[in-house]
């Protein structure tokens, strides 16, 4: 694809704690094939610990803005509202985007009329990918980000990777702040239910480093399962309601454990072990932290 002409693009990372991948990321944006006097980069620091200045220093073309609020969708509203590109582009801070990222998901926005978003192909990889731990195992199989199935199926694409128009923003509004997880999600069916098209592009690529701990999982997985809960919750759903989804989500995975167990991207009976193990403590916090939420007004931790 060709763009005749290059509009500005703003680019959008939210961060907390994660100076070392944000490093790699910024690294990485300086290597774009798009013409480096119509992008910007903005990083949102999320009130994090760690000297986020020290690790933007030296790369051009970034703003670093601060936003004491936690929560990454509002860093990204608060980065929407730096923005000076028609065009807003996401990545996270952990994310490495592959030199044409940036030219391809600009160009596959451009390519139809009414395009209201593009969601761009996320790589998840192993620090070694022929020996992956079983985390990384876990994640790369289960976890990964399907976003072409995600457009086909719910009508949104993950942050990680994802495109879109400041009109297309300013006509749906910006992310749901009271979200822990799951806002991309419905975010996307916004932009759908306003009748924009939603485009996939392979080429526009991020790699992702697969989550390589067993704490790192558990947060992922008690974040998803907050999201979840405040979807529900936002949706006014009955306490009788909320009580029946939870019961509903107890019922074993029968199916998905025998899907496993025939997937042939599971190298024999050691990695289909290690692959349960983990699915069934992921589950296991998941099915805590509904319990924690359902039946008390705890607030979920940060991750």
């Amino acid at each position: 694809m060709s763009i005749p002409s290059y509009p500005f693009v703003s680019i959008i990372i939210p961060v907390y704690n994660d100076n070392a991948h944000l490093g790699l990321c910024l690294q990485a944006l300086a290597q774009q094939t798009y013409p480096d006097d119509r992008h910007e980069i903005i990083v949102i620091d999320n009130n994090s610990d760690e000297d986020v200045a020290a690790a933007v220093a030296g790369f051009e073309r970034v703003r670093l803005a601060h936003e004491p609020r936690p929560g990454s969708y509002i860093a990204r509203n608060r980065g929407i509202e730096l923005a000076q590109g028609e065009i807003i582009a996401f990545t996270d801070a952990d994310c490495i985007p592959q030199p044409a990222w940036l030219e391809r998901g600009v160009a596959t926005l451009l390519s139809e009329p009414n395009v209201g978003l593009v969601a761009g192909h996320v790589e998840l990889f192993a620090q070694d990918r022929d020996r992956p731990n079983p985390y990384e195992l876990y994640e790369t199989i289960a976890l990964a980000f399907p976003q072409d199935q995600f457009l086909a199926n719910d009508h949104f694409g993950v942050t990680a990777n994802l495109f879109t128009f400041k009109h297309v923003l300013a006509a749906v509004g910006p992310f749901d702040e009271s979200l822990k997880s799951g806002g991309d999600k419905q975010w996307g069916q916004r932009v759908y239910a306003a009748g924009y098209r939603q485009l996939y592009s392979r080429d526009a690529q991020v790699n992702h480093p697969a989550r390589n701990t067993w704490d790192d999982l558990r947060k992922r997985s008690v974040r998803i399962m907050g999201g979840r809960y405040d979807m529900l919750t936002l949706a006014k759903q009955s306490k009788m309601a909320l009580l029946k989804d939870f019961i509903v989500f107890l019922k074993p995975p029968f199916r998905f454990f025998w899907r496993t167990w025939q997937d042939t991207r599971l190298r024999g009976f050691g990695q289909k072990w290690q692959f349960t193990v983990v699915m069934l403590r992921l589950r296991w916090v998941a099915i805590q932290e509904r319990f924690r939420l359902q039946f008390s007004s705890g607030v979920s931790e940060r991750s």
